[in-house]
This record gives structure tokens, sequence and C-alpha cells, in this order.
């Protein structure tokens, strides 16, 4: 299929349902990376999902892109540009539904997968509207709760579900900020699974294989 000149660069893999509106897996890759980052798991997921893997907005050098700006500077160490997080948060929502309108998508299974930075942002979408996501894929990543929508707390979370997981030897993103997640989620009732994995800062076949299972027993 063609993709369609939509606002977010990204790579399509039709569904193979030919009545009705497919439901959707929309894929965010991280930092430094690009669409075709994890859309080499489309062959892997179900044949039945609309697959799109999007582009995140801000071009780096020498390649790749990124969702928002990672600082490094002796004074401040490691830090996020929260403000242009919350520009791609909302430019993630706009292009979902964009994308749904487009390619004739059910608006009322939307699945989210990211990884890393993708992550940062997938659950930024989902938990500040929740009405809009069905199902999260979370890999290595954390909760920025300075990116999330005012009010986020006061919606209703309890169709969402999401996965979870982390390297245990992460090496980018401390595995105890990972571990934050489920009371996190657990306090705004969410039904969620997290697993760890002996692994580094990537996705293990057993970790692929677990979320592709999650994933089916929620279709």
């Amino acid at each position: 299929m063609t993709t369609a000149p939509l606002s977010l660069e990204h790579l399509i893999r039709p569904s193979v349902l030919k009545e009705g509106k497919p439901p959707v897996l929309f894929m965010f890759h991280g930092y430094g990376s690009n669409e075709e980052d994890l859309f080499s798991f489309a062959p892997e997921l179900q044949e039945t999902f609309c697959i799109i893997s999007v582009r995140a907005p801000y071009p780096m050098q020498p390649f790749g892109n990124a969702w928002y700006t990672i600082n490094f500077d002796a004074e401040h160490g490691k830090w996020s540009d929260d403000e242009q997080a919350k520009l791609s948060r909302d430019k993630i929502s706009v292009f979902i539904d964009e994308a749904c309108k487009a390619y004739s998508l059910d608006t009322e299974n939307i699945t989210l997968l990211g990884f890393s930075q993708g992550t940062v942002l997938s659950y930024a979408v989902a938990l500040s509207y929740p009405e809009k996501i069905k199902n999260v894929i979370a890999l290595s990543g954390y909760i920025n709760e300075g990116i999330l929508e005012d009010g986020y707390d006061k919606k209703n979370h309890e169709n969402l579900k999401i996965y979870a997981s982390h390297g245990q030897v992460d090496q980018v993103i401390p595995p105890e900020w990972a571990q934050r997640i489920p009371g996190f989620l657990e306090n705004l009732g969410i039904d969620h699974i997290y697993e760890e994995f002996p692994v580094g800062h990537g996705v293990s076949p057993q970790n692929l294989a677990s979320f592709k299972k999650w994933l089916e027993d929620k279709v």
C-alpha cells in the first residue's frame, strides 16, 4: 500500500482483512533511529493488524530522528526537552486520527508499540488520551509525568491495557526507572503486565515472544 501524505512520515503494512475496518498497531522508534527499526517486527505480528511505523519529527545529525531533544551538559548532566516532548505527544495524537481516516482503520482498536524514547511518548499519549488507545506495548522505557496532559489522572483508564518490559542490565534507561511503572499504573486502575529480561537496552527473542502472545490474547 502506498503511504498517504500525512503529517508524519511512516511505513505501512496493510491488514489481510478484506472487509470492515482493521485494527491498527502504531510503532514509535527510539532516539536516533527511524521508522525502519521497529518495522522489522511486523512479519512477527498478527496479519489482521494494519501496522504503521512512524518517523519522529526532529531530524538528527548526521542521521536518525528524535521525538524530543536529549541534552548533555556539565551543569545539568542528561536532561530531556519536555516541552518538545509534549509537542510530539500531540503530533502523534493528531497523526493517529489522520491515519485512521486515511486508511479506514478501526478507531476502537488502536495499539501503540514503542521502544525507549518511543515508549516514553506512547505512555504520554495513552495516559493523556486513554479514550483513544486500547493497548500499549512499552519496551525499554519509562513514564515521564512531566509530559502528561494536565488532568490525566482524572480520566477513565479502565479500558487501557499495557504490556511493559525492561532489560535488567539496561545501561541507557536505569531499570529502577521502569520498576516504578507497575505502581503508577495500579494507581490509575490500568490492567498491566511488567516483565524484565536479562538484557541491556534492547529486545530479546524471549521479550518479543512474550509481548506477541500478550497482544494475541488482547485481540
